[in-house]
């Protein structure tokens, strides 16, 4: 018995010893294509180029033969990212083509491109008509009578249509007509599970939060794998300050190895609300490592840490930022605020002036330079900022100025 009961606990520890090496391995692939993709938005393809090569001596995978041929397409070298791509095809079916398709257009061979498109199109990795349409490396093909030929012929079913319709009017505010496209869905397509996506979609944009986080929920017991189910519940638990649940979405995006900096982001925003301030400041220090002149991962770090208590530390991250991004108004009223929770009113007002140079509609800071220009024994200068406040809005404004203004 003692023998089997060892021989069970054994097995259990050489599968966990999979998993986690699988899930190693999985993270490192994330983090390659992250870091490439950074290289490649930061304008160094080459050094995105070296990275790739060097991780695909480890392991051949699809998504890094695309994301090389991306750097590639970038160094204008078409022969190497073709090459690239069509590798990706054979590790797995269809990977490449849209890739190819916009190669061959860029190329000016419209036959050559839509054929990869097509091939695309017929595929799961199927991309939307308004991605294709709005895709930059089409134009010099969308011209040719080849191309409007392709585009009589209909991709897109009509329930595909229908949720792409229901998408754009939820984003733009369009509720009645967002309304009457899923009442005919119902209709016509019942029992589809992307109508039940589609009614959280109205769900969510009518304010309706828990209604549409339980359809989502539904949806992601049977589809586990569905991306966009799990972005659209994140962000429904956001609407519906549920921070905590969303953290958890977040966490589960990136554990799946979706290689999209933007998460982690949305992960320490979710964090910053639920006050776990170290998470939130390791997910934008992660993001830094790949983006380390962004003026909103600054920012985020900032007042992340100054909400946390290190004020310090905050005042570096912010006056880091303004170095980078002199010209930006928000860099400045980022110190200025955190100037002015320290009350350390001179340098406050001296940054909120600076903003307000740049963005004078600001009644926040004007409102803050006051009550910074107050403290420091200038009251004829703290009323005309008030005033300043009032007239853009602020109604905390009115009480100071009837407070310390009039006589």
């Amino acid at each position: 018995m003692r023998r089997i009961w060892v021989m069970i606990k054994m097995t259990a520890y050489i599968i966990c010893a999979l998993q986690f090496t699988a899930t190693v391995s999985g993270q490192q692939l994330t983090d390659y294509i992250l870091k490439a993709k950074a290289f490649n938005e930061s304008g160094h393809p080459e050094k995105s180029i070296e990275l790739i090569s060097s991780s695909l001596k480890e392991k051949k995978e699809s998504s890094l033969f695309i994301e090389r041929a991306e750097a590639y397409l970038l160094k204008g070298d078409y022969s190497a990212a073709i090459s690239d791509l069509n590798e990706a095809n054979k590790l797995n079916h269809s990977s490449g083509d849209y890739g190819l398709s916009r190669i061959y257009a860029l190329k000016g061979d419209a036959a050559t491109s839509l054929y990869h498109l097509e091939l695309n199109l017929s595929s799961s990795y199927k991309k939307s008509e308004k991605e294709i349409l709005l895709d930059p490396s089409f134009v010099p093909v969308e011209n040719t009578s080849a191309w409007r030929l392709f585009w009589k012929k209909e991709w897109y079913s009509q329930l595909e249509k229908a949720i792409s319709e229901i998408e754009y009017a939820t984003s733009s505010g369009k509720m009645d007509e967002a309304a009457l496209l899923l009442e005919s869905l119902k209709k016509n397509y019942s029992g589809e599970v992307e109508v039940r996506y589609a009614e959280s979609l109205v769900k969510m944009a009518s304010g309706k939060y828990n209604e549409a986080a339980g359809l989502l929920t539904e949806l992601l017991i049977s589809d586990t794998g569905k991306e966009k189910y799990l972005r659209a519940l994140a962000r429904v638990q956001v609407s519906g300050s549920n921070y905590a649940g969303a953290s958890v979405s977040y966490s589960d995006l990136i554990g799946k190895g979706v290689a999209d900096a933007g998460l982690y982001l949305l992960r320490a925003g979710a964090y910053r609300k639920t006050g776990e301030y170290a998470k939130a400041i390791a997910d934008i220090e992660k993001y830094l490592t790949l983006y380390p002149e962004s003026r909103k991962a600054l920012s985020l770090a900032g007042k992340a840490e100054a909400e946390a208590g290190d004020n310090l530390k905050a005042l570096k991250y912010f006056s880091d930022n303004l170095k980078l991004h002199p010209s930006d108004p928000e860099c400045y009223t980022d110190r200025a605020n955190s100037y002015y929770m320290s009350k350390s009113w001179e340098w406050a007002i001296k940054d909120y002036s600076m903003a307000l140079d740049l963005d004078p509609q600001n009644a926040d800071a004007w409102l803050n330079m006051g009550i910074s220009n107050l403290n420091s024994g200038r009251g004829e200068e703290a009323c005309h900022d008030f005033r300043q406040a009032y007239t853009l809005g602020s109604k905390r404004a009115s009480e100071l100025i009837s407070k310390n203004c009039i006589k």
